[in-house]
Formats: C-alpha cells, sequence, structure tokens
C-alpha cells in the first residue's frame, strides 16, 4: 500500500506519523461518537463499527439483476476498473462501486439539485432550498429523463441505479457512512432509493457553476452606483487579441464568416465589449442596484457545486500533435480548476467491456463524478478528449417591472406561471413557498429573498423606466433550463472512434457548453465548441441585465451547431485552451461572451510549448506534466521592474524590497519573494481599486468612510459615511485575476491616472497622487502586514506559508461542530503557483492568500502508449473519512507528481492490489 497522506501539516510526516494521526482522529471519533451515542441512544460505537462503511473490495458479492458476473480490479489507490459483458452490467456495477466509496456524497448532491438539503440538515438549509427549488435543477432533469434522451441512455441510467439501490439493500445509515452516523444522533434521516433523474440533475449544478458571465453581468450592474461608464469600461478591459492568441486561429469559422458577409445576415450580433453599461442602468437606476445587491447575497448561501464561479476560475488544456512529440503520437494534457472539496468532485474508474461488442459497447477510462455513469473525461483505445470552461454567455438576467397581476411586456401585464413547492425540513414544520415564472420559462429569483421584495416596491427609477407600482423582480434566463441531451453526449464521447464520431458526440453536450480538445492514435488533433449558445438581437450583447418589459431584448435563437468554431490538424501542430478567446471578435459574426479570461494561462503555455519545439525540439510526457506545474508570474514581470526602480527610505521594506532583485518570478511554496510580491500586488489592488468599489463588491466587514451618494450618483458635498463589505472574501473584488493584470497593464501608461490616486493611509502614510506613490505605499504596507504575518524576519518568509490548502468536507465539514470538522477535514497543504499561473492554485487578493481553486485533477494522456499516460486526483478515490484513500493522492497532487495509469488488461493486471467478483 501507498503511504497514506492525511497529516495535518504541509510537511511530509514519516509513514508512522501519518498512521498516528489517522489513528488519533479515529479515537477522537469513536470517543465522540460513544459520548453523543450514550446520551441519545445507550449505544457504544466502536472502531469496528466505524470501519463498517468500508467498500468490500476482495472475495464475491451477489448482485441480483446481474446477467453475469463483473470483476472489480483495484489499484493500490483504490481506484476501480471494472470488467462486465453486457452494457448494462457494466453501468450496474458502476453505480455499486461509486456507492460503495461514496455514497454520502452522492445523496448529498441529489438533495442539493433537487432543493431537499433541509431534509438532511434542517433549517439551516431552508433559504438554499427555496432558492434551488426556485431554478427547478431536478424538474427540467425529469423532463430531460422523459423527453429528450435516447432509450439507451435511459437503460444505462437505469441500470447505474439498480447497482446504487443493490448496495443500499437492507444497510442502514451508519453501515454506509460516519457522516449518517452523526447525522443520526440529530434527525432520524433514512437515505432512499437512487432514481436515473437524480444522475441527470448533476449536469445541471455543473452547468450551474460553469455558466459563463452571470456574476461579471451582477457586478458590472452594481458598480454603476459608485463608477461612471469609463471607470468601469477601464475594469473590464478589451481582450487583447493582438498579444494572447485565441484557440482557434486558422480553423473553419473562416468561411462561415465569409458567408455571411457576402450575405449580409444580421443573425448574430459583433455586440460590444462588456461596457456599455448605460442602457440597463440609465433605465432601472437603484432599482436594479438593489435587487442585484439582495440577489448576491442569495446566490453566494447556495452550496458550491463544482466550483466557485469567479475570474481565474477556468481550466488548462492542451494537446500536442505527433510532428511535435518524442513518440509522434499526440499527448493531451487537462487539469480542470475547480474549488478544493472533500472527497474531490472527481472520481477515476475505467469502464471495460471483456469483448467489445454491439451488447457491450464500452472500453474506456478515465474521471466521472460520484452519482453519474460513464466517464466525462479520459480516453478509450482510440481517442482522448480534455475540457475547459468555455465562459460562453448563456445566462441572462431581467429586470421585469411587476404588477398585481404579473410582469410587463411590451406595454401588456402578462400573468406568471406558478407552482407551489413543498420543503420538508428535519426536526421541523414543512414551509411552502410559491415559485413564479415568466412565459419564456424564466424563473423570478427575487421572490425568494423577502428584503428583494421589499426593494423592488420601494425602487427609485428615472423617467425611462416603467412606474415604480409594485415594484420591480429579477428573472434569470438560462439555457440550462431548457430539457438537454448532454447525457447522451456522456456516452457517446466514450465509444467515439475518430473525429468525426468525436465532433457527432460532440454536438450533444448543449450544456454547460466546453471547449472539447480530441486526439486519437492516427495522429490527429483537434478542438470544437459545442453548447447551446443564444443569440441576442443587435446591440444587445449579454453583458448587462436587460429591461425585461421590452421584446427586443429577448434571444432571437441560438447558434446551430454546425455554425461554432472548431480547428482539426492546424498547421502549427498544437492547440490550447485556457478560458482564452475561442476566436477572434473581428472574425466571427456572432457574439459568443465580453467576458472571456484573459489569455494570461493560456499565452503562458503557448509560449511553453513553443520554446520546447523551437528548431525541432520534441516533448515528452514528462514535459506536459512540468508544464502543468509551471508557477511563473505574468504580472510580476510587468510589475517587479518598476518596483525595483522606487526608492525607499525605511531600510525594513528596502530589505524586503532586495527579495525581487534577481527573483525569476517563480512562485514555489519556499520562496520569500513570491510571498513578497504577492503582497505587494494585494496592496496595490487594495489601494487602487479595491478602496473605491461599492460595498456590494468588498469583503464582508471591511469598513471605510467613503463619499456619500444617492440615486443619482455622488453627493457633491464632502459628506463621508461609513460603508462595510459585504461580500465573503473569496468573491469579493478586486480578486487579483488576469483581468486585473489587464486593468493595471493599461494603466500603466497612464501614470498620472485618478485609478492610482489615494488618500493618505494609517499614521499619515504616503497619499499616492500617482502611480509610483501608490507603488511604494504598497510596498511599505505589504512588508508590515507579513512582518504581522510571518514575523519581521524575511529569512522565514515563504510564499507557502501564507498560501495554503484546506480540504474541507462540504457538508459536516464546514458547518458541523469543531470535533467533527477535526474529523473530517484535512490540512494544511503549503502550495506552490498562483493566480493566472499554469498551476492554478487560485487565491483571492481582496480576502486573503488562501488556496480559494485548485486544479482538480491532472492527467497526460500518451496515444502512442496509453499504457504510459498519467494522472492524479485531488484526494483519492474514497469518501470514508478513515479510508487510506480519503487523500492518499493529496500530497503527490501538491508535489506535482502524477500516477501510473494502467489501459490494457496486462497493465491492469499488473497493477492490481485487491480483486472483488460480483455475481448475479
Amino acid at each position: 500500500m501507498p503511504p497514506n497522506t492525511t497529516a495535518t501539516t504541509g510537511d511530509k510526516p514519516g509513514k508512522s506519523g501519518r498512521k498516528k494521526g489517522r489513528r488519533a482522529r479515529l479515537i477522537v471519533l469513536v470517543l465522540v461518537l460513544a459520548v453523543v451515542g450514550g446520551v441519545f441512544y445507550g449505544a457504544y460505537w466502536s472502531v469496528s463499527t466505524v470501519r463498517a462503511s468500508f467498500p468490500q473490495t476482495k472475495g464475491s458479492i451477489t448482485l441480483q439483476g446481474l446477467s453475469g458476473p463483473v470483476t472489480v480490479k483495484r489499484d493500490s489507490y483504490g481506484i476501480p476498473q471494472i470488467y462486465a459483458s453486457t452494457d448494462a452490467d457494466l453501468f450496474m456495477a458502476q453505480g455499486y462501486v461509486q456507492a460503495q466509496d461514496r455514497f454520502y456524497e452522492m445523496d448529498v448532491r441529489r438533495h442539493m439539485t433537487a432543493g431537499r438539503l433541509s431534509e438532511m440538515f434542517g433549517k439551516g438549509q431552508v433559504k438554499n432550498d427555496e432558492f434551488l427549488r426556485t431554478l427547478g435543477w431536478d424538474r427540467v432533469a425529469k423532463q430531460e429523463y422523459d423527453t429528450k434522451l435516447s432509450a439507451s441512455t435511459k437503460n444505462y441510467l437505469q441500470a447505474y441505479s439498480k447497482g446504487v439501490n443493490a448496495y443500499l439493500q437492507g444497510k442502514d445509515g451508519k453501515d454506509i457512512s460516519l457522516e449518517y452516523a452523526a447525522l443520526g444522533f440529530v434527525n432520524d434521516y433514512k437515505p432512499e432509493q437512487w432514481t436515473p433523474v437524480d444522475s441527470v440533475s448533476w449536469l445541471k449544478a455543473m452547468a450551474w457553476d460553469l455558466r459563463g458571465n452571470m456574476q461579471d453581468e451582477i457586478d458590472r450592474a452594481l458598480m454603476t452606483s459608485r463608477l461612471g461608464p469609463q471607470q468601469i469600461k477601464d475594469l473590464y478591459p478589451d481582450y487583447p487579441y493582438s498579444r494572447n492568441q485565441t484557440i482557434v486561429q486558422d480553423g473553419q469559422y473562416d468561411e462561415l464568416t465569409k458567408t455571411f458577409e457576402q450575405s449580409g445576415s444580421t443573425t448574430g450580433s459583433t455586440g460590444s465589449t462588456g461596457t456599455g453599461t448605460s442602457t440597463t442602468s440609465s433605465t432601472a437606476g437603484s432599482a436594479l442596484t438593489s435587487q442585484l445587491a439582495g440577489l448576491y447575497n442569495v446566490l453566494d448561501d447556495v452550496p458550491t457545486a463544482v466550483g466557485v464561479n469567479g475570474q481565474g476560475i477556468g481550466s488548462n488544456s492542451w494537446v500536442v500533435g505527433g510532428e511535435h512529440t518524442i513518440t509522434g503520437k499526440p499527448l493531451l494534457a487537462n487539469d480542470p480548476h475547480l474549488s478544493a472539496s472533500l472527497p474531490s468532485v472527481w472520481y477515476q474508474m475505467g469502464l471495460h467491456c471483456t469483448t467489445v461488442s454491439s451488447k457491450c459497447q464500452y472500453d474506456v477510462t478515465g474521471y466521472t463524478f460520484a452519482g453519474m455513469p460513464g466517464v466525462i473525461i479520459g480516453h478509450n483505445g482510440d481517442i482522448a478528449w480534455g475540457m475547459t470552461n468555455s465562459g460562453v454567455d448563456v445566462t441572462d438576467l431581467y429586470l421585469e417591472k411587476l404588477s398585481g397581476d404579473g410582469y410587463l411586456y411590451d406595454g401588456k401585464t402578462k400573468p406568471f406561471t406558478t407552482r407551489t413547492e413543498t420543503i420538508k425540513v428535519a426536526g421541523g414544520t414543512p414551509k411552502k413557498i410559491v415559485v413564479r415564472q415568466t412565459a419564456d420559462g424564466m424563473p423570478l429569483l427575487s421572490d425568494r429573498d423577502d428584503e428583494l421584495v421589499q426593494v423592488g416596491k420601494k425602487a427609485t427609477v428615472d423617467t425611462a423606466a416603467p412606474d415604480r407600482g409594485d415594484g420591480y423582480g429579477i428573472a434569470l434566463r438560462w439555457t440550462a433550463l431548457d430539457p438537454g441531451t448532454t447525457m447522451d453526449a456522456v456516452f457517446a464521447l466514450d465509444k467515439a472512434s475518430d473525429w468525426d464520431s468525436f465532433r457527432q458526440a460532440a454536438a450533444q453536450f448543449d450544456v454547460p457548453s466546453q471547449n472539447l480538445i480530441y486526439a486519437d492514435t492516427k495522429n490527429n488533433i483537434g478542438y470544437t465548441l459545442p453548447g447551446k449558445i443564444p443569440t441576442r438581437s443587435t446591440g444587445d450583447d449579454g453583458s448587462i441585465p436587460a429591461p425585461g418589459w421590452d421584446s427586443k431584448y429577448k434571444w432571437t435563437g441560438f447558434i446551430k451547431q454546425d455554425e461554432l468554431p472548431y480547428e482539426y490538424n492546424p498547421k502549427r501542430g498544437y492547440i490550447v485552451t485556457a478560458n482564452q478567446a475561442v476566436v477572434d471578435k473581428d472574425k466571427y459574426p456572432y457574439t459568443l461572451t465580453t467576458d472571456w479570461g484573459y489569455g494570461t494561462r493560456s499565452q503562458r503555455i503557448t509560449d511553453l510549448i513553443e520554446s520546447k519545439i523551437k528548431d525541432g525540439g520534441k516533448i515528452s510526457t514528462d514535459d506536459m506534466r512540468q508544464m502543468q506545474m509551471d508557477n511563473s508570474s505574468e504580472i510580476a514581470k510587468l510589475l517587479v521592474p518598476k518596483l525595483l526602480k522606487i526608492n525607499l527610505d525605511d531600510k525594513d521594506v528596502r530589505e524586503a524590497q532586495k527579495l525581487l532583485e534577481g527573483w525569476d518570478y517563480t512562485q514555489d511554496s519556499d520562496s520569500a519573494a513570491a510571498a513578497y510580491f504577492n503582497a505587494v500586488w494585494r496592496n496595490i489592488l487594495k489601494l487602487a481599486f479595491g478602496n473605491k468599489l461599492p460595498k456590494e463588491l468588498r469583503v464582508k466587514g471591511q469598513c471605510l468612510w467613503v463619499d456619500k451618494v444617492d440615486s443619482t450618483g455622488p453627493v457633491d458635498d464632502d459628506t463621508k459615511v461609513r460603508e462595510c463589505g459585504e461580500r465573503d472574501a473569496d468573491q469579493a473584488q478586486p480578486d487579483g485575476g488576469d483581468r486585473w493584470f489587464e486593468v493595471v497593464r493599461n494603466l500603466m501608461d497612464k501614470p498620472n491616472s485618478d485609478w492610482w490616486k489615494t488618500p493618505a493611509g494609517a499614521g499619515d502614510r504616503i497619499k499616492a497622487d500617482n502611480m509610483n506613490k501608490l507603488f511604494e505605499r504598497a510596498m511599505i504596507d505589504a512588508r508590515w502586514e507579513l512582518t504581522a504575518k510571518l514575523g519581521k524576519d524575511i529569512d522565514t518568509w515563504s510564499w507557502g506559508r501564507l498560501h495554503r490548502l484546506f480540504l474541507k468536507n462540504q457538508t459536516l465539514g464546514t458547518d458541523g461542530p469543531s470535533i467533527v470538522q477535526y474529523i473530517l477535514n484535512r490540512g494544511p497543504w503549503k502550495l506552490s503557483g498562483g493566480e493566472a499561473t499554469v498551476n492554478a492554485t487560485g487565491w483571492n487578493a481582496a480576502g486573503g492568500y488562501g488556496v480559494v481553486w485548485v486544479p482538480s485533477m491532472r492527467m497526460v494522456v500518451n496515444l502512442d502508449d496509453l499504457d504510459k499516460s498519467k494522472w492524479i486526483n485531488l484526494t483519492g478515490a474514497s469518501g470514508h473519512a478513515f479510508s487510506a484513500h480519503y487523500t492518499d493522492q493529496t500530497g503527490k497532487w501538491a508535489d506535482g507528481e502524477l500516477l501510473p495509469w494502467s489501459f490494457s488488461d496486462k497493465a491492469v493486471d499488473d497493477s492490481t492490489s485487491d480483486t472483488l467478483v460480483l455475481k448475479p
């Protein structure tokens, strides 16, 4: 067995130390359960009882419903490879095995997607359930299952559910997971049967966290309370097309563009660059600002499903063709960036037909979600694929004019459609809510907060908007609220064998829209953008909330799949996707979004590839791994030369400044220079921008004396009021992502810009009236901030002491009693990397230095010899807190290591530690 890495610090204790740490937690758990059990039930919980939920991984188990035996082979990390003779048996076994390792996680997920968390955790989750019921994820999932999905997909989902339910048969909660044992002390919750819709619903949670620019849409509108149009434009600069390459460079969109130019079509809108903030703000005034501030508070409480949705969140994937690789065949890398969770959102496994035929069609391995059949990202015997979030704009917020009878639309009052939802509450009384939707199926989100309703009734609007009357509300238009076919796409991808079948499968991947990269064993590489992407009327680019009372802001349709960008075997021999712009805006007739990532990571990856292949150089599998771990700070390369030229009077600050001399801009965990630079960067952002943003965007509890504003803007009488921030630290602005890199880069040419001006600091420190003075003050403030955090002696400083990862169980590990959190959580780990680096261990500059999102897994697929592919997960295969596989991959993940990834029968047999036979 590999050493277990459940250490409680970022150091690497010996094997005995890790065992002692796990044993100590187990003893504490037993004592806690014994005491609590004595109070409530008089039961004594032994170590054997705690371990009772661990899966059986050897011997045999009889499963009713199988048509033949199924073999489950697990390697030394507990990663399963399943072998069956029929598709139905394969997916039934997948359901059984995933439930063995992760059923509690699966159960929590389905309660979240259905808006039923209160049934498990009580009244504290009622607000979340109200919002999730309003979105209606599970209702849409049921419509998908009933009306959209193919017969074969339904059969697979049914088989998967049979496997999960076979695992549940005869088990009490305590037999499934220790979390149920803890829940059993406070309510009588019992797990119920799994359904196919439970699996489909998770796709909606995934789509929610990858939904595009909704947060930017809210933020831009909120900024109007303090900033003017040009200031907002400064903070949302144009994408740097001339500096950072797009994904598709010589792809098939050129022909589409020519067709549109020749026909004079106006079906698509090239839109603006996200700075046209006047349209809605001028027609809605403080109504919009008030509604959106309240809406954000509701959104912020919704449990994180896949990842934090914000600037900097994204993923890396790239593929290099055989002409540039040592093997002569493609290499494909992928590492999706998501919020850290325990267990990891990903589950590694292989699904193999003993003989591939019409009755058993799959031989695929990779990453999937616990609770969902099939493989989401990975490879089969012919092709490999990876995904990054495209960021295309598939959500729009609408300000709706309300009346007693409905909502205003083109001068007429239209009725809402309504439904009543009953929320059951563990240990409490049920609560009923009424969900209202427009004729277009848009739910009225603002109904979920009493304050929003009252604000809407009292909101001040200018003369261009309809009379206030009963007030205003906020409705959501989102592609994922329409039934789709993404579940069909998963199975089609898993058995695709070439570029054409891959493209056909991808076309069904409608929500969420993802960048899909491709490679095959015949030495082809490619990229395609699938997804259900709306078109809007001319002049509406979806960058800000729209007036719902005007039909010209209604979606006009969706881009046809054969009109979406793709690229196949480009001349340059590689393709990079890292959330940058897909195509040049001047070469494509549709607006995909106004809020791309700004290309910092993608260009760095491109530069690394180009540096390896120049003069005929070749790239290896390990080169791909090392690129994934690149820690270079692009903003440091821009700023450090400027910072080193600043004269500083204080010798202690000069001492810190000298750390930057000769620094190679690499953010290793042991780097003192990286610690100091990132502190300077954080203080630059705070001084130049953060202190000037409205309270709705600043960190909760951060209070400032600011100019008074009313409904028309700042009051010009020098009146100051005390305002405190309202956002959680990991979602506040400025977050320091590569949008802020671009903001600062643009302002470097304007050293006397008002953005660089700021009043005197505490203790009458420097009043900045230009860029250099603000940089000087930021360097001073950073020195004393790190002195407080890390000590006066800079020889003891390191980036890893600031930049730490804590892994938290997503339910009881965040909101449970402190002793339960100690039992379930792990960490910290001291990490390298940083914001908008390839090794994207993200942190929010407004809130602090702690790790907010991470490469949630990493993989490199070798298309020449699939058994030489490599992979790693953030945590481990198991969701059981005391399993050896709870976090046994985390230490290696933190160090940038990858594990062997067996695929062939021989390689799997050679790596197998435990074999379980499931018998009919």
